[in-house]
């Protein structure tokens, strides 16, 4: 690697670092405050908060790496037109496809870290936030349970416990459910804990009696027992094992996904293809991104006024790659044999920045560049 592109490539990188913290920061302010809402709001304390913010950030972190690769070539290429150092090297012989290879050794760069973001951590973390969103789930279901008063969680349903323990325990439970059409039915029992089961808690008695009460006739049915489950957790509302998505599956599972797992994501084997071929494709976006951004401003010559134009029509650019990249998901989703479609917006990015940069090199154009450092 020459001098040059280890200089040009270090303000990428450190302009990319940059742009990448703001826009981070931004995101993740946004979804923190409804976040912080949901949580405090449900009385958990502010170390949850912090677990769950660190749990988002990796896809945060996604979805602005391309975004600041693009504004950290578009910054960088504008301020070395502007201090002449890039007309220099145009000068000197440098075509636009050699002055284009640190910013290749950069969008690799970007494209590594994706490739690792969307591989390896982000469906990690969505698998982990899925895990303790549930087991959050339970506990705030738990705090429904107040003694010395009587509770309705869901219509029909009376409960009311007369003490509750520091161990847990459920003394005097008195529960009636009149949600039945048909029947009426009463329980009380001496004692109680609440149990977590596979489908949410469970109310378990002891040393209890349930008198179920027919509507139609008026006979009451008195039966005692030892111990009874209650399920909790349907009155509660409270979701039992919560179904995965295929953004917390691996990569490697979505490219040859069971019928088990299609029927508990609900999805279809196309959307599974599309979307583990979108993990190794999407990553190029950031390549893609940046090198549209350096070629589109490598069209205008050297001006004291910057190279707004230039700036403008590379976002058009990064707009119709991304205008590209949603039909592509769209049309991919549908189809198995349109998984190819996952490469699509990236391709075009490439093509497209390749294409700028033929231009951006022909006779009329470098002429203006050798004009533009004899004026200075």
């Amino acid at each position: 690697m020459s001098r040059f592109d280890r200089y040009m490539l270090s303000q990428l990188v450190a302009l990319f670092g940059f742009f990448s913290l703001v826009l981070v920061l931004v995101y993740w302010i946004n979804r923190a405050v409804g976040l912080f809402d949901d949580l405090i709001s449900d009385g958990q304390s502010a170390l949850v908060f912090l677990e769950f913010s660190l749990l988002a950030l990796p896809n945060v972190i996604r979805l602005v790496l391309p975004i600041s690769a693009f504004a950290a070539t578009v910054y960088t290429v504008n301020r070395l037109t502007q201090d002449s150092e890039l007309v220099v090297m145009q000068a000197t012989g440098f075509s636009a496809f050699r002055l284009a290879r640190p910013v290749l050794y950069f969008g690799l760069i970007v494209a590594l870290m994706m490739l690792i973001l969307m591989n390896v951590l982000v469906p990690q973390s969505r698998a982990t936030l899925s895990s303790r969103s549930a087991e959050i789930s339970e506990n705030v279901t738990a705090q429904f349970l107040k003694d010395g008063t009587f509770m309705h969680p869901a219509r029909g349903v009376t409960l009311y416990i007369r003490e509750i323990t520091d161990l847990g325990e459920l003394r005097d439970v008195f529960l009636a459910d009149d949600r039945g059409a048909t029947e009426r039915t009463t329980f009380t029992a001496r004692s109680a804990i609440l149990a977590r089961g596979d489908s949410g808690p469970k109310l378990v008695m002891f040393s209890g009696m349930a008198q179920t009460l027919t509507r139609e006739g008026a006979r009451l049915a008195v039966t005692r027992f030892e111990d009874f489950t209650y399920d909790l957790g349907a009155v509660l509302g409270a979701s039992g094992p919560k179904r995965r998505v295929m953004e917390e599956l691996s990569t490697l599972a979505l490219f040859s996904p069971s019928e088990a797992l299609l029927t508990e994501t609900r999805s279809t084997r196309a959307e599974f293809l599309y979307e583990a071929h979108s993990r190794i494709g999407q990553p190029f976006l950031g390549m893609a991104a940046a090198l549209v951004g350096f070629a589109a401003l490598l069209l205008g010559a050297f001006s004291r006024f910057g190279l707004w134009r230039q700036i403008i029509f590379s976002v058009l650019l990064l707009i119709v790659i991304q205008m590209i990249n949603v039909a592509a998901s769209g049309a991919g989703a549908k189809d198995e044999a349109l998984w190819p479609l996952a490469y699509a917006a990236p391709t075009a990015g490439l093509v497209i920045g390749a294409l700028l940069l033929w231009l951006s090199q022909r006779p009329r154009r470098l002429g203006r560049a050798v004009r533009g450092v004899a004026a200075i």
